[in-house]
């Protein structure tokens, strides 16, 4: 989460993903659940009845991922990196990075709660993203993990680019899958 006084950022792609998690387990799931567990409850003895204990449980679940939902959405800056532009390393910029072996990696700083490092985003609120802020082409940037310390050059930066508009493709298609 954003720090108090810290502006809490969203691409547009990852505001419209989480939007419509919240929405689907708000105005689908949360109501399917609560109707299961009044079934449940009115066939008598709750102590026993595990469909109704499950559906407790399930329910705070749900409500658990809303409260989070709810601090992610509630007022973020919305930011599209396709108009940003900066000489430096900041939030919307995909860099490619090439570590200490030679490997290349490539990722694309977003915010929190949106980021998928497999498919090639991470958190503004990472290691990495902390380390590259402000940086520029050419630069090395040393990263603390938690069991060890990665050094990283930084190859290349850009807003907006082909990794963002691949990102933006993939969302076109995208639909919300329920992982609960």
């Amino acid at each position: 989460m954003a720090r108090q006084g810290e502006e809490r950022r969203l691409t547009v792609v990852g505001h419209k993903k989480l939007q419509a998690e919240f929405d689907f387990y708000w105005k689908v799931l949360r109501p399917q659940t609560v109707q299961r567990v009044a079934d449940a409850a009115a066939e008598g003895d709750r102590s026993e009845n595990a469909e109704y204990i499950y559906g407790r449980k399930k329910l705070r679940e749900i409500d658990k991922r809303l409260q989070y939902l709810g601090k992610l959405l509630d007022a973020p800056k919305v930011v599209d990196p396709t108009y940003m532009g900066s000489e430096r390393i900041g939030f919307g910029a995909t860099v490619t990075l090439k570590d200490d072996s030679g490997t290349i990696k490539r990722w694309t700083i977003v915010g929190e709660g949106e980021s998928d490092p497999a498919s090639g985003t991470i958190s503004d609120a990472s290691p990495v993203a902390k380390a590259l802020a402000g940086k520029t082409k050419g630069d090395f940037v040393e990263v603390e993990l938690p069991e060890s310390e990665i050094e990283y050059e930084v190859v290349d930066f850009e807003y907006g680019g082909d990794a963002w508009k691949k990102i933006v493709a993939d969302a076109a298609d995208w639909v919300f899958k329920p992982t609960l």
